[in-house]
């Protein structure tokens, strides 16, 4: 749908009217044969039809092209009244600003922001409303920290709600030192692990080595044999050469 023709100031073009709905064109789109639509009119038309409303020539989504830049500007310049007139708001815009103005506009209806509550209200004067909604959240006055609904000061009770507060913090307080006591174990199990391990490299260095010095071992008393063995030969030969 398009704007509403009402709502613009002095004369607007026949030929920035949507071809369907008769109202101002809204985000345009154009036919090959230069009829321009509001796209969600043109959109809507095509799920039943196949054909221009108004010459009946053949189109498609595909067809569709943006309206000419001239149109395009001259449908930008068209001044309107905002949306909120009948709520006071006095803004004439051109319609390519008309939508910047509507979004921030003092007088558009909004939803306060407090859950549970379902007032519109205008934007000037939603401050005002919240001070004195009923379901705006304060904290206890009492002290307590709880933060509390204005429908719910009769059933609020300070000690009921330190006490809920405090299970919950003691439940969470097991919570957190199970998982530091199974964090713990866990890097425990690791460190145990991995001395296992270590230990049991060390074990079979400690064996290397000690085969390794049985064999030195071996080898020195075969040395000690050989080198007795050369020192009987030696002398025996002396013996010799003293006799000869």
């Amino acid at each position: 749908m398009g704007y509403d023709i009402e709502r613009f100031v002095g004369y607007v073009n026949e030929g920035l009217l949507c071809s369907i709905c008769r109202d101002v064109l809204e985000d345009p789109l154009q036919a090959p044969c230069e009829h321009a639509f509001c796209t969600a009119c043109i959109h809507g038309w095509l799920v039943h039809h196949s054909n221009c409303p108004e010459d009946r020539q053949m189109i498609d989504v595909s067809s569709l092209r943006p309206l000419y830049r001239y149109m395009k500007n001259d449908l930008n310049r068209l001044q309107l009244h905002c949306k909120n007139r009948e709520y006071g708001c006095q803004m004439v815009c051109s319609l390519e600003s008309i939508d910047r103005h509507e979004r921030e506009c003092e007088y558009s209806q909004i939803p306060c922001s407090n859950a549970g509550c379902t007032v519109q209200i205008e934007r000037r004067n939603l401050d005002g409303h919240l001070a004195v909604c009923e379901y705006r959240s304060r904290e206890c006055p009492n002290g307590c920290g709880y933060t509390i609904l204005s429908a719910e000061d009769t059933q609020h009770n300070c000690v009921a709600e330190l006490r809920t507060e405090l299970e919950l913090l003691r439940s969470e307080m097991i919570c957190r030192v199970e998982e530091a006591k199974h964090e713990m174990e866990s890097r425990l199990d690791s460190q145990r692990r991995h001395m296992v391990q270590k230990e049991s490299i060390l074990q079979n260095e400690i064996e290397e080595l000690k085969s390794q010095m049985s064999r030195m071992m071996s080898d020195v008393r075969s040395l000690m044999a050989a080198e007795r063995q050369h020192r009987q030969e030696l002398e025996q030969a002396e013996l010799e050469k003293r006799e000869l």
